[in-house]
């Protein structure tokens, strides 16, 4: 049935001609595509893993402990992809039998997916988000956007009924991430603050919304950042991108604002990497060329590259830095790239000494502009 999952493991769907059809654009997907892919259990691991072996040794425990991980992900794989295929197979039973038009399709998808995963979220697999997003992935590269569409639908159920089983402000971070509009994330953050209740959204329908701490939601943000961001490779810019903004909007919303002691929290020594680039930022003079070196690094470019060519803890891979301002590295090792995250953090920090020792001027008001086009910058590669 997928071309990404091995036919011989998963059971065939039924015929879904009647369903998937020339007048029903949304659902025509062509599911039964030709076997494009190997069986090899390796093939499957690296698109779709995020399993990382620390260090630089080579020792046969490593390798076979290796092996054990990759098959033990290749299981889940396989268990999550039957997954998948049976919610399919229940959607399709569920509205081949419906006399739908265009329009009222994509609801009517919508909610079958929130039925089919209402009462299987509890049952599923660990390998289910796993494979579907390897599926969303494949149809991606396809540029397959039918298929895709209908893989997303399924995502943004299971993610909603997991959101609802989270404390309140981690299901006000979910709603966060799915709202595009900065005005809207505000207004949303304020009724929260305000205790939350049953409002209107724009398309008419009624939305819950929890009541919860703003502190809560930045520091929750904020943690969520710190796993991404030490790491070598971050995985999703968007993801990352809209967790800045979350925390940085929360924390604006709190009442001191930059200066509130609630905020003072994360690390206590500025990173490397960002006062280096901040320090060159600061040297120039505000305008297109600073805005496209902060678009550049921020996009995962220059300064902000990955390190692909090693983990962290690999000491093979290390090198020597240069430390703040040319100066020698205190801990002798390569930094982490510059991160959205700490980048924003650093000016932030920056900012809240310049102003507790009342020395505004120029300076203040260039960290105040790169602190406004960084979160311009990241709202454009969030949401576009």
């Amino acid at each position: 049935m997928f071309s990404m999952i091995p036919t011989a493991t998963l059971p065939t769907v039924p015929s879904i001609t009647p369903l998937f059809s020339p007048t029903r654009p949304f659902l025509h997907c062509h599911w039964h595509r030709p076997m494009a892919m190997t069986t090899r259990k390796h093939s499957f691991i690296p698109m779709s893993s995020s399993y990382q072996v620390g260090g630089a040794s080579k020792s046969v425990q490593q390798e076979q402990s290796g092996d054990d991980d990759d098959t033990s992900q290749y299981e889940a794989l396989l268990k999550g992809g039957e997954q998948v295929t049976s919610v399919l197979q229940e959607m399709i039973t569920l509205l081949e039998d419906m006399d739908m038009d265009e329009a009222s399709e994509q609801v009517a998808v919508e909610l079958a997916a929130q039925g089919v995963i209402g009462k299987r979220v509890d049952q599923m697999e660990s390998g289910f988000m796993m494979a579907l997003d390897y599926m969303i992935q494949l149809a991606k590269k396809d540029q397959d956007d039918k298929r895709k569409s209908l893989l997303e639908v399924i995502k943004e159920a299971v993610l909603s009924h997991l959101t609802k089983k989270c404390p309140p402000h981690v299901q006000v971070i979910g709603l966060l991430c799915r709202t595009p509009q900065k005005e809207s994330r505000q207004e949303l953050l304020r009724r929260v603050a305000a205790g939350g209740g049953v409002f209107k959204s724009e398309n008419g329908t009624k939305v819950h919304l929890p009541g919860a701490n703003l502190n809560d939601i930045a520091n929750q943000a904020d943690d969520l950042l710190e796993t991404m961001e030490t790491r070598p490779v971050v995985p999703d810019r968007k993801l990352l991108a809209r967790l800045v903004l979350i925390r940085e909007e929360a924390r604006n919303m709190m009442g001191g604002g930059i200066l509130d002691e609630r905020n003072d929290r994360g690390f206590n020594t500025l990173p490397e990497s960002e006062v280096n680039f901040l320090t060159k930022l600061v040297a120039m003079k505000p305008g297109k060329t600073v805005q496209e070196m902060i678009t550049d690094v921020m996009q995962g470019k220059d300064e902000g590259a990955d390190n692909s060519n090693g983990e962290e803890g690999d000491s093979t891979s290390e090198k020597f830095s240069g430390g703040i301002a040319g100066r020698s590295s205190v801990t002798g090792r390569k930094p982490l790239p510059v991160r959205p995250g700490m980048f924003l953090e650093t000016v932030s920090k920056v900012l809240g000494g310049i102003y507790a020792g009342n020395i505004s001027g120029i300076t203040a008001q260039h960290l105040e502009w790169v602190h406004q086009k960084t979160l311009q910058i990241l709202q454009e590669i969030a949401f576009s």
